[in-house]
């Protein structure tokens, strides 16, 4: 019996997960097996670790838990690394990941790091590490580790009135960026549903009404596309805003289904091939070669993305489209 016919899923989904369900990562496999299929998928996750971008994720790691660069080191620190891992379904308390992690701390808990600037009234902070950071803590399995909670908190404490973050000293800044915003309100919502935090829920909440005021990629002057880039799809995202990375961290944080994520959701659908997969578009943010901005994971740079499709058929399905 096929999925369509299994799973009552239209012909176009059900052979992008098919094409899923053939991955070589078992992380992937287990991802789509769990949240578009309904299945337990435990012999896939118990081989996620064998999965070759994972492999190639946690090579070379030393006594230190770092990679041989700094932790933010793009791309192949630990801080992005592990970004990449859990994305990947990394275990909750995968030790190699813990001690990742544990060096990532480090550096965001550092003396110099913690010195965050108030400009007329507004923390100037890069909001997008300590959300990244918190969603890796949290999928992790280290929602309760006194340093995940101060994460968490340090976000709410540092967020704009109109529901974001920004690191732009310029005092006539007021408005928050999407870049330093979608990646806390995706790691506060999984906090806040980890820990039951009401701080957190309501800090994730607020963040969700600043892209949702938006609908998700839309200027809040004119209705226009806000920015072009938000309409090519990357993977990985990194720390950059695009449409989809907003979908999926409003989905993290509880927000959807939402009509005003109506108009994004209709976008992202006319964008998937006649094979039901989604594929890159825009120019890869990855070196395939050099150490600065080479990635371990080495992902496709051009053509159909596994983990564009699997992100894209997760949150058309949150928002019911």
């Amino acid at each position: 019996m096929g999925i369509a016919t299994r799973a009552g899923i239209e012909s176009l989904d059900a052979s992008a997960i098919e094409w899923l369900l053939e991955s070589s990562e078992p992380g992937i496999r287990m991802q789509a097996r769990r949240d578009l299929l309904g299945e337990r998928a435990d012999d896939d996750a118990a081989r996620v670790l064998d999965g070759p971008r994972v492999r190639a994720l946690l090579d070379g790691q030393g006594d230190d838990g770092g990679f041989a660069a700094h932790a933010y080191g793009k791309w192949g620190g630990a801080h992005w690394r592990l970004v990449s891992l859990v994305e990947l379904g990394c275990p909750a308390g995968e030790p190699r990941a813990i001690k990742a992690y544990d060096s990532v701390l480090e550096w965001l808990f550092g003396a110099s790091h913690r010195r965050v600037p108030r400009i007329d009234g507004l923390y100037r902070r890069c909001g997008s590490q300590e959300g990244n950071a918190l969603s890796v803590g949290v999928r992790l399995g280290l929602a309760g580790d006194d340093r995940v909670r101060e994460l968490a908190s340090s976000l709410v404490e540092w967020q704009w009135p109109d529901g974001g973050w920004n690191c732009d000293r310029k005092t006539e800044a007021h408005h928050s960026s999407f870049n330093e915003t979608v990646t806390p309100m995706g790691g506060l919502g999984l906090f806040a549903a980890a820990t039951g935090d009401t701080q957190a829920a309501a800090a994730a909440h607020r963040a969700a009404e600043f892209i949702l005021a938006h609908e998700v990629y839309r200027s809040h002057t004119t209705g226009d596309v806000g920015n072009p880039k938000w309409l090519e799809l990357r993977y990985p995202p990194f720390w950059r805003y695009d449409l989809l990375q907003g979908m999926v961290m409003l989905s993290r944080a509880g927000a959807l289904p939402d009509p005003r994520a109506k108009a994004a959701a209709t976008w992202l659908r006319e964008q998937q091939d006649e094979d039901g997969r989604w594929r890159l578009s825009g120019k890869p943010m990855w070196s395939a070669t050099g150490r600065m901005y080479r990635d371990p994971a080495m992902w496709e740079r051009s053509g159909a993305s596994e983990m564009l499709t699997l992100n894209a058929l997760r949150v058309l399905r949150a928002q019911n489209a």
